[in-house]
């Protein structure tokens, strides 16, 4: 890194309703705050905004709960219609426990694209639509290439994207943004073979860029603010064509699966 970084929020993104033009939208905000996009730049974005524009929204009133999600709601004292969205958005349930003293039990969920969550990141929060949840885009890779492609596209600029969810962490309280979707931003750097401060030659030394620039971005994304955008300049990267899926550890390496 150059030694200076500097994160900007966009300011003035309205609610976002499905097929309202994202692109569009991030461009008129960008001008709202005066910011001239430049080579190099990363927008990182929440993926609320994005699932909302792509039409990920289900009203729960239109869910029919199966048999598993009934059983799962006694268990957990959750609505099972919410469960039943929750299993259709999973590949399997990791965890599912209510502890003594607990209103509402936890489930944890491996989601379709491979993420461990909470409620395979089905979601109430931000819904401006009571009886609605928000599930994560279909593919938020692509999601993130056809907003960088878009802003690249208005301005000339060579531009990265990072859409962010909020995940809780095991072994750790409290949560974090993590990246769920890339576009040309590398999702990890191997800097193996290369020296520390010291010269000792690094063995395994691979940071997480992506998630890196999710948990920093969460520093301006306020649950309460309506600050669902903001971009990093500075930052030194090269292009690569990474998935946020590279970032999900491998069964094989689970130690505690």
């Amino acid at each position: 890194m150059n030694g200076q970084i500097t994160l900007q929020t966009l300011p003035g993104i309205p609610d976002i309703h499905p097929g309202d033009d994202l692109v569009e939208i991030l461009l008129a905000a960008l001008d709202r705050g005066r910011i001239m996009l430049e080579d190099g730049d990363i927008l990182v974005i929440a993926h609320k905004v994005v699932s909302k524009a792509e039409g990920r929204i289900v009203n729960l009133a239109d869910v029919t709960p199966s048999e598993q999600a009934l059983e799962l709601s006694d268990t957990l004292s959750k609505d099972p219609r919410k469960i039943e969205v929750i299993l259709s958005e999973s590949r399997r349930v990791v965890r599912a426990v209510k502890r003594p003293g607990q209103e509402e039990g936890t489930l944890i969920a491996e989601h379709r694209l491979g993420f461990i969550c909470a409620n395979a990141a089905v979601d109430e929060s931000n819904v401006d639509m009571p009886g609605h949840v928000i599930l994560l885009p279909i593919d938020p890779d692509a999601s993130a290439r056809r907003l960088c492609e878009g802003l690249e596209q208005a301005s000339g600029k060579q531009l990265g994207v990072v859409i962010t969810d909020t995940f809780g962490r095991p072994w750790r309280m409290g949560l974090v943004n993590v990246a769920i979707g890339l576009a040309r931003v590398p999702s990890k750097i191997d800097l193996a073979g290369e020296s520390d401060a010291y010269g000792r030659e690094l063995k395994v030394t691979v940071p997480a860029l992506a998630d890196e620039l999710a948990a920093a971005s969460g520093l301006l994304m306020s649950k309460e603010g309506k600050v669902p955008a903001l971009i990093f300049k500075g930052v030194e990267w090269t292009p690569d064509n990474s998935s946020a899926l590279d970032l999900i550890r491998p069964q094989l390496e689970d130690l505690f699966r």
